[in-house]
């Protein structure tokens, strides 16, 4: 009998990075048709600059500055601007687009050596720099175009646009000055709106439906596990619950907590990155359950209505402790059971 002597895994997967992340951008198209028919055209451009961006900062870089092989085309990097796109609003200079997807692909990835090495979700580093950087742009929010009194296809809602807060702005602002949640929530959609995305927002998070249609797709692949969504989502839920409980007057609800904001994409199309996330089941599953808290706590007292960003962002930084401490045991390698 002849052994073959190989490394692990003896088993693999039939995706390939392309295939995974072409999978992944297949994925994201309702929520992109759902960004289109709510802001206009101006959606379209923005996701396209970015992908652009993405792929020519990753191309430059390997090419010219680290001379390494080009995966430019792999698909990792148009996803990276897809989902940077998904988290600006439409309002955003274009400008800033392409300083925030350089910075997302020249610092939060090929810095640590490119794909496989950057221990931060690069869209969300993208986001961050942004956010910090640009504050005033990142949280104008154009509201969704009319679309029975406009041409919405070829509507610029960057131009002379109704602009306001988003439903977590507006309930955040409300508490912070005591109104009751029940006065503050009347102020914001109703459910409806806020589950098709009809809510002013980042271009790809405000419909849960789209970003639903393409988490079932990516699970029935298995190109995700739910261990990360369910838990991450779950956690959330539980922490807002218990605060609305114990006083419903000055806290929102959980289903809002899960509606508004970016919870939806973050949980399915972020926080299962499987390079930044955990490589178990109990590790993604701790992994989880710790970003949803925090966003739920920075929600509820911190000063930024929304805690997606920095939930995912701070386990990210995590990652290798939880894979240090839930890491299986080895075959062969002895245990005592006294």
């Amino acid at each position: 009998m002849r052994l073959t002597v190989s490394q692990s895994p003896h088993e693999k997967a039939p995706y390939t990075v392309s295939k995974v992340m072409w999978g992944v951008m297949l994925a994201l198209v309702p929520a992109f048709i759902s960004s289109v028919y709510f802001f206009g055209v101006r959606a379209l451009v923005v996701t396209l600059v970015a992908i652009v961006a993405a792929i020519a900062t990753e191309y430059l870089t390997q090419k010219f500055l680290m001379k390494s092989e080009i995966t430019a085309f792999d698909g990792s990097a148009a996803v990276t601007g897809i989902l940077l796109a998904f988290n600006l609003p439409s309002s955003i200079p274009m400008w800033q687009v392409i300083v925030g997807t350089v910075f997302a692909i020249g610092v939060g990835k090929m810095a640590f050596g490119g794909l496989g090495r950057n221990p931060f979700n690069p869209a969300l580093v993208g986001r961050a720099f942004l956010l910090m950087s640009f504050p005033v742009d990142m949280t104008t929010w154009p509201k969704p175009a009319e679309l029975l009194t406009k041409m919405w296809l070829w509507v610029d809602v960057s131009v002379d646009a109704t602009t306001g807060a988003t439903p977590l702005g507006v309930v955040k602002e409300g508490l912070k000055a005591g109104e009751s949640a029940a006065t503050v929530m009347s102020q914001i959609p109703d459910y409806f709106n806020l589950l098709i995305g009809n809510v002013g927002g980042s271009l790809g998070e405000t419909s849960a439906v789209a970003i639903l249609l393409g988490a079932i797709f990516l699970l029935y692949k298995r190109m995700i596990t739910w261990h990360i969504p369910v838990f991450y989502i779950g956690s959330l839920a539980f922490l807002t619950g218990i605060f609305w409980l114990i006083d419903p007057t000055h806290y929102a609800d959980p289903l809002f907590h899960i509606l508004a904001g970016g919870v939806m994409l973050g949980a399915f199309f972020m926080a299962t990155d499987m390079v930044t996330s955990p490589m178990t089941v109990k590790g993604q599953i701790i992994f989880a359950i710790g970003g949803g808290l925090i966003a739920g706590l920075i929600r509820l007292f911190g000063a930024y209505p929304e805690g997606c960003m920095f939930s995912i962002l701070i386990m990210n930084a995590l990652v290798p402790l939880i894979d240090k401490f839930v890491k299986p045991k080895r075959f062969g390698k002895e245990v005592n059971y006294g």
